[in-house]
C-alpha cells in the first residue's frame, strides 16, 4: 500500500518510473478520453470523480492516469495490487478512508488488476463505493463485462485505453533518452525497432531503451548490432499496437482449420513465446473445436476443454505442451463446419420469425387455464414409440420441415447423417 506523496529516490526508479507523466499534458494517446473537453479532463475539472474502471493493454497508462486524476483532485491515493493484496489490506485502506473524508479529503483506492479479485474481495468495495468512503478506480487487460462483477461493474465507468501509435512511443523514447541520455545517441532504426517490438506497450518499450543504454553504457552511440545483442536473449514479441496479436490467432486458427499440425504449433509457439494468456488461446480452442469440427469428432471439443482445464491447474511455461497437444488433435481431426453453418441459418430464422408461438403440443400445461387453452394437446412422449421416434413436428407451422444441420459425410458426421436418414424414414412411416 502506498499514498501519491510517498518519496522515493528517483536515481533507483526504472526509467519507465521516472518517465511516468505527472499531468494530462504529458499523458501520451487516448485523446478521446483525457482530451480538451474528454470525459475525464471535465471531471477533474470539476472535481466531480467518480468510480472507474480502466480497460486495456500493459503500458497504456491505466496506474498513470489514477495518479493525474488523484493529484490533480488533490485525493489521497492508495493501490492494491490484486495478485499481492486481500481483504486484510482492503480494510486496513477502508478505515483510513474513513478518517479521510472526515477531514473532507476525497479517497482514491487504485486496484490494478482487478480481474483477479475474486467475487467474495471485489463485493468487498460495494458498501463503500456505494457510501463514498472511497473512489474505485480499477485496471484491467480482460474485458470487464466478464471479469468484474456485475454489481460492481454497475457502479463504475468503464473507459477502453488504446495501445499507443508509433509517433508516441517515438515520442516518449526520444524525451527520455534528451533528458536521461543526453551524451547518447541511437540510431533511428534502432528506435523503430523497439517501437516494433513493444506492440503499444511504452513501459517495455522504456524498459528495452533502458537495459541497451546501460548495457553499452561505455558506448556513445547505440547500433543496431548492440540493440540486437541485447535482444536476442529475449523471447520475440507481439508487433505493432496489437495488430500481431489477432493476425496470429487468425493463422492459428486458420492453420487448423486447414489440418496443418506444424503451422499450427508455430503460431502456437509465437502467441505463447510472445506472453500471450494462454487461457486465451485454450478458449479459442473450445470454440473451433465445435465451429470447424463438430460431430465430424465430439472428442476434439473433450480434449479442448481438457487443455484449458489443465492451463487453469499449472499454467505457464508447463502448459504449453498440453496446448500443443490440443492443437495437432484438432489439426489432424475430420473437419466439419455443419454446425456452425446450420446454427448461423437458425438464427437468421429466429430473428425474423420472433414472432412467431411455440407450438401448443410443445407447451406444459401448468393451469387448468392452460389445459382449457390446449397446452399439451397432441403431444407424443418419444420413449412410448418404437426406436423413441414420433413424427411429431416440432417447429411453428411458418417452419414446417425447415432442415438447419447438414452433416457432412466427414468423419464422425457420416455415421450422424446415417443416423439422421434413419430417423427421417422412421418419421415418415410413422
Amino acid at each position: 500500500m502506498n499514498t501519491l506523496f510517498d518519496v522515493n529516490d528517483v536515481d533507483f526508479k526504472p526509467l519507465a518510473d521516472k518517465m511516468r507523466p505527472t499531468n494530462l499534458d504529458e499523458f501520451y494517446g487516448q485523446i478521446d478520453i483525457v482530451g480538451k473537453n474528454s470525459p475525464i479532463k471535465k471531471m477533474i475539472e470539476t472535481d466531480q470523480i467518480t468510480s472507474l474502471i480502466f480497460w486495456g493493454p500493459p503500458g497504456v497508462g491505466k496506474t498513470t492516469l489514477a495518479k493525474i486524476i488523484a493529484k490533480e483532485t488533490k485525493s489521497a491515493f492508495y493501490e492494491l495490487s490484486a495478485v499481492t493484496s486481500g481483504i486484510k489490506e482492503i480494510k486496513e485502506i477502508i478505515e483510513t478512508s474513513k478518517l479521510n473524508k472526515m477531514n473532507n479529503v476525497k479517497t482514491i483506492l487504485f486496484v490494478d488488476e482487478i480481474h483477479r479479485f475474486n467475487k467474495i474481495q471485489q463485493d468487498a468495495f460495494l458498501p463503500y463505493v456505494e457510501s463514498g468512503d472511497i473512489i474505485l478506480m480499477g485496471a484491467t487487460t480482460e474485458n470487464p463485462s466478464f471479469s468484474v462483477n456485475s454489481a460492481l461493474l454497475s457502479r463504475c465507468k468503464v473507459y477502453v485505453l488504446k495501445s499507443l501509435d508509433d509517433k508516441d512511443i517515438i515520442k516518449i523514447l526520444k524525451n527520455a533518452i534528451d533528458k536521461y541520455y543526453p551524451f547518447k545517441k541511437i540510431d533511428d532504426d534502432c528506435l523503430k525497432r523497439i517501437v516494433n517490438i513493444s506492440s503499444g506497450d511504452a513501459r517495455m518499450a522504456l524498459n528495452t531503451l533502458e537495459n541497451v543504454m546501460n548495457l553499452k553504457s561505455n558506448k556513445k552511440k547505440i547500433t543496431m548490432d548492440d540493440l540486437n545483442s541485447i535482444l536476442q536473449s529475449k523471447t520475440f514479441l507481439y508487433d505493432k499496437n496489437g495488430e500481431e496479436h489477432y493476425n496470429l490467432i487468425s493463422a492459428l486458427h486458420k492453420s487448423m482449420r486447414n489440418s496443418d499440425p506444424d503451422a499450427a504449433l508455430y503460431y502456437l509457439a509465437r502467441m505463447l513465446e510472445s506472453g500471450e494468456d494462454p487461457r486465451y488461446v485454450a478458449r479459442r480452442l473450445v470454440r473451433f473445436a465445435s465451429e470447424d469440427i463438430g460431430l465430424a469428432n465430439a472428442n476434439a471439443l473433450t480434449q479442448a476443454i481438457n487443455a484449458y482445464q489443465a492451463v487453469t491447474f499449472i499454467g505457464m511455461p508447463e502448459c504449453n505442451v498440453n496446448l500443443a497437444q490440443a492443437v495437432v488433435y484438432l489439426s489432424v481431426s475430420p473437419k466439419s463446419n455443419a454446425l456452425e453453418v446450420g446454427y448461423m441459418k437458425a438464427r437468421d430464422d429466429a430473428i425474423e420469425t420472433s414472432n412467431l408461438k411455440v407450438p401448443l403440443h410443445l407447451r406444459n400445461a401448468v393451469t387448468k387455464l392452460d389445459s382449457d387453452l390446449g397446452y399439451g394437446k397432441g403431444y407424443k412422449y418419444a420413449h412410448d414409440y418404437e426406436g423413441s421416434i414420433t413424427n411429431m413436428e416440432c417447429l411453428p407451422e411458418p417452419l414446417k420441415n425447415k432442415v438447419y444441420y447438414e452433416p457432412t459425410n466427414n468423419g464422425n458426421e457420416k455415421n450422424v447423417k446415417e443416423a439422421l436418414k434413419r430417423i427421417h424414414d422412421k418419421k415418415n412411416e410413422a
